[in-house]
């Protein structure tokens, strides 16, 4: 019988994606994590020694403290946290579970941007539709749950990052950018590894509506539709960006687990 505080690799990757998807935290010791370099898509590095570091960094959030195999480390750290009152959860098999799973994705670590005080720090042209807004998504809900980002005239993109730190996106010349008739969004999937039915169903249509290339998916349209309306409702881009990110939540869901479903009036009228 499961533990009652324990998520299996398959429930766990349910929740990756969505939006109050729980904290991962990865513990694995150093010599683990050095022998596979890779993490969960949205979990962090923290020591297992630093508990009270841990419970600050999470302030409350629901949890899943993953160690290499599932045992003494993460069981330890989950019961700890549940105590002190922390809705805390131990990954069944650890790291090797996951790895091991045929569905599962994982980032490469040497992949990630150094962070800025304490987060990924990313940095693109201002006015987000498609691309600009689809990107900070997949970060935040797959590669770094609190990055930040700025938004700045296009020509102050390339300054902007190398002053702050910060990574530059969706502009011409750097690395995460549109590749021959791929977008930015596309480059992301690649860089860190995030290959999925649902995030490449949802690719697809990103990619056609941002390049304009409306015969690639159907729902292209209505996403470029949604995507300039959204523009015109805000003059704050990070006030655009916190509505937007639920835009492409919807999207997600739609992409995971309802692209084959339909809509017509009356209900039933055959097709």
């Amino acid at each position: 019988m499961a533990a009652p505080n324990e998520i299996s690799v398959l429930q766990l990757l349910r929740l990756i994606g969505l939006p109050d998807a729980p904290a991962i935290v990865d513990i694995c010791i150093e010599p683990d994590f050095v022998e596979d370099p890779h993490l969960i898509p949205g979990s962090f590095r923290h020591a297992h020694t630093d508990i009270t570091g841990l419970k600050a960094r999470l302030a409350g959030q629901r949890c899943v403290i993953v160690c290499q195999k599932g045992i003494k480390l993460s069981q330890g750290v989950a019961a700890w946290l549940r105590a002190d009152g922390i809705r805390a959860e131990y990954l069944a098999g650890g790291m090797v579970a996951w790895r091991d799973h045929a569905q599962t994705m994982r980032i490469p670590a040497a992949a990630l941007p150094p962070f800025v005080d304490g987060a990924s720090l990313w940095v693109t042209r201002h006015r987000p539709k498609i691309d600009r807004i689809a990107c900070p998504w997949l970060i935040r809900r797959f590669i770094d749950a609190q990055a930040r980002f700025l938004f700045v005239s296009p020509s102050e993109v390339l300054a902007v990052a190398d002053r702050f730190g910060a990574v530059p996106f969706d502009v011409e010349g750097v690395d995460f950018s549109h590749q021959a008739e791929m977008c930015s969004f596309d480059t992301l999937l690649d860089v860190f590894g995030l290959y999925s039915d649902a995030l490449d169903r949802m690719a697809l249509v990103i990619r056609a509506a941002d390049t304009n290339r409306h015969d690639l998916s159907p729902e292209a349209a209505g996403l470029l539709a949604l995507s300039v309306g959204l523009s015109r409702q805000f003059k704050d881009d990070q006030a655009q960006l916190a509505q937007g990110l639920m835009i492409y939540d919807a999207l997600y869901r739609w992409a995971r687990d309802g692209s084959d479903e339909g809509h017509d009036w009356p209900a039933g009228r055959a097709s």
